[in-house]
């Protein structure tokens, strides 16, 4: 029988395979260079760098940047937009904002499918269902075959008030099956019923735009690990923290956007729960950027607006995550009023940062971990030597001279930039929301978190720091513990004392349905399906809404009004008890739920850390250059304690025990770093 479970995390810079054994209840590791033409290459060499026997395992999982990727870069195939006449520039008329309020020169991206190639088809429906324009079907076959001709490879089909009554999309997507034999097409309707065209057109079209590519991707790795002996489906991460199997994600590959972000999110909850801590900080600091997610008591939020590029939403849930341009790669520069930056810009994987010998000459983070002795001279067992020599001259050429400071200087300031950096964007998801970063612990992971989590923590005054035991590839790790995840809405419009409870439950009937279908087009077995309703609410009057949880049965909605008030308080530092609440949305989340690794602790048999593999300088703000121990994390035992300062390596990721502070290595192997001063 199969008795291993793997997952694979595909990152800029390196793609992470993390193997759990059913038997032993072990975790191992391994990472390889990702294969940015093709992703799936370094898929494939990550399973055989592993020694993963295919018919050895017993489920699959992925996190993919290929549809992220795909929007950033626009690489897509052929596509086209039908939508109601006079409704053609809703895309591009967006919502009249911009991300940079000040530069009148600065233009938002252009949307994802041109002017030239959406086409307009009379038919209306108003805002109570009622057909006002029948579909214009005639009109409708002229465009498809305008289609033909171009060579559309899939269709967006956006009508204004589908979401209500979606007949005459459902009759379009008809016509150009009919008339384009093999064409994808997507409905507004299908993938987001909901009202708001900009938010609803913007969703489908990338679901269209990333129909070909993604599902070419996914049919392709299905097929070569069904070559390799693996008799299951591949589970695919989707950014609600969830999974989908291939068969959903032709209908909804657009939930792929932001997949691999969402494993680190739900990999830091995990550890936190491990550690004993309901409110937690989430740190995934990778090559190239910088994911960061809030646990506040025991849950991770949740969000419904959110892009790849501003301007184009996705309205699905996604786990909430922001994420700055702070990794190993990004790039120290000095701007025109001479002021240190650090990133967005990075030297990527290709050619990397220069201290990688390929031909980078730009100071990254880790030339500036290198110069200062943090980082040693060998990544990921040896898959990547790094040369101090190329290292050192890029911060002496375009930091420390320009700036007039010797080359340890510089580095600790380049390093000081993008602790600051990563600190700031924690402020924005903490204390900016009313948490204080105090009541937290900072889960530091990703291929370069442990080298800066415990000195973004002392910026926050974050007391403790916990490091998992392959941090390099934690979000590998999330890609295991998450169940198929489907989320559903629907709008429902009324006053919340006033609603109609038997048709309030009629809605949830009928989401509850389709739900249940989908899991049961999965696979998942009826004991294994969990449905969790939610009601999106405002005060009346009120723009913005807020969802909260709701049960079911008589006094679920009147229960939701209370929570909705509580929510709003600490949301808004205030609340209104007296003023009606409007229902806006109902929401369902069905979950499959899908068998999680379960790894056995280690005995804790507290001491003194084993002596050092060797000692080096290292140079810490503050003392300067100290001689400082250099363990091999594998040599340290569950219940071992050491003194800052300490450098911790091993496979995937080295750590930084700064001076005056203290470590212990827990019953799951954690590294839990104690700040003193904090």
């Amino acid at each position: 029988m199969a008795k291993q479970r793997v997952a694979v995390d595909v990152g800029g810079t390196f793609t992470d395979v993390c193997v759990f054994d059913e038997d032993t209840r072990s975790i191992r590791v391994t990472k390889v260079p990702s294969t940015p033409d093709d992703p799936m290459r370094a898929v494939l060499d990550g399973v055989e760098r592993g020694g993963i026997d295919l018919a050895e395992v017993s489920l699959f999982s992925h996190g993919t940047t290929v549809a992220t990727n795909a929007l950033i870069t626009r690489n897509f195939q052929p596509a086209a937009m039908v939508t109601t006449t006079g409704f053609r520039d809703v895309i591009e008329i967006r919502d009249g904002t911009k991300d940079d309020l000040w530069d009148a020169y600065h233009d938002v991206a252009p949307p994802y499918i041109r002017r030239r190639d959406r086409f307009e088809v009379a038919e209306r429906i108003d805002y109570a269902g009622r057909v006002v324009t029948p579909l214009d079907e005639v009109a409708a076959r002229r465009t498809a075959a305008l289609l033909r001709k171009r060579g559309a490879r899939t269709v967006a089909v956006c009508f204004v008030n589908s979401y209500v009554n979606p007949a005459h999309e459902i009759r379009m997507r008809e016509i150009l099956e009919e008339e384009l034999p093999g064409v994808a097409v997507s409905t507004s309707a299908e993938i987001l019923p909901e009202i708001f065209e900009h938010d609803r057109f913007n969703t489908t079209v990338a679901n269209t735009v990333l129909a070909p590519l993604v599902s070419g991707y996914v049919d392709r790795l299905a097929k070569e690990l069904a070559a390799g002996g693996y008799r299951g489906d591949l589970l695919l991460l989707h950014s609600g923290g969830g999974s989908m199997t291939p068969r959903m994600v032709e209908r909804y590959p657009v939930r792929l956007a932001a997949s691999g972000i969402a494993a680190g999110a739900i990999a830091a909850r995990h550890v936190a729960a491990q550690c004993g801590y309901a409110n937690a900080i989430g740190l995934d600091m990778g090559g190239t950027s910088t994911d960061i997610a809030m646990v506040h008591g025991g849950e991770l939020r949740v969000t419904k607006e959110w892009s790849v590029e501003y301007g184009y939403p996705i309205i699905f849930p996604s786990i909430e995550v922001l994420t700055i341009g702070a990794g190993g790669g990004s790039i120290a520069h000095i701007d025109e009023a001479g002021s240190l930056r650090n990133g967005p810009q990075s030297a990527g994987a290709s050619p990397g940062p220069a201290c990688y010998g390929a031909g980078g000459t730009e100071p990254t983070n880790s030339d500036a971990n290198l110069v200062l002795n943090r980082l040693g001279t060998s990544l990921a067992g040896g898959a990547k030597l790094l040369s101090p020599e190329p290292a050192e001259r890029a911060i002496l050429d375009r930091v420390a001279q320009p700036l007039g400071l010797a080359l340890e200087d510089a580095a600790s300031a380049v390093l000081q930039v993008a602790n600051a950096n990563m600190a700031d964007a924690v402020r924005l998801i903490s204390i900016r929301r009313g948490y204080d970063p105090r009541d937290f612990a900072l889960i530091a992971f990703g291929g370069a978190g442990a080298l800066h989590g415990a000195e973004v923590a002392r910026e926050l005054n974050i007391p403790t720091v916990v490091v998992p035991p392959n941090p390099g590839v934690t979000s590998a790790l999330g890609c295991l513990l998450v169940d198929i995840r489907h989320d559903l809405s629907a709008m429902f419009d009324a006053v919340g004392d006033q609603a109609d409870g038997e048709e309030f439950e009629n809605a949830f009937a009928g989401l509850e349905a389709e739900a249940s279908a989908r899991l049961q087009h999965e696979g998942v077995r009826a004991e294994d399906a969990l449905l969790q309703r939610t009601v999106s609410m405002r005060y009346l009057g009120q723009w913005r809404s807020l969802t909260v949880k709701c049960g079911s049965g008589p006094g679920s909605l009147r229960e939701a009004i209370e929570l909705f008030h509580e929510q709003h308080e600490r949301e808004y530092s205030f609340r209104r008890d007296e003023t009606p609440v409007q229902i806006y949305q109902l929401g369902l989340t069905a979950i499959g739920v899908t068998p999680k690794p379960v790894v056995a602790p280690y005995e804790v048999a507290p001491g003194a850390a084993p002596a050092a593999r060797q000692n080096r300088k290292v140079y810490f703000d503050g003392p300067g250059w100290v001689d400082t121990p250099v363990h091999e994390r594998a040599a340290l035992r569950a219940g071992c304690r050491l003194d800052g300062p300490a450098v911790i390596e091993q496979l995937d990721a080295t750590t930084i025990v700064p001076p005056d502070s203290r470590a212990e290595i827990d019953e799951w192997l954690n590294i839990r770093i104690h700040l003193t001063e904090a």
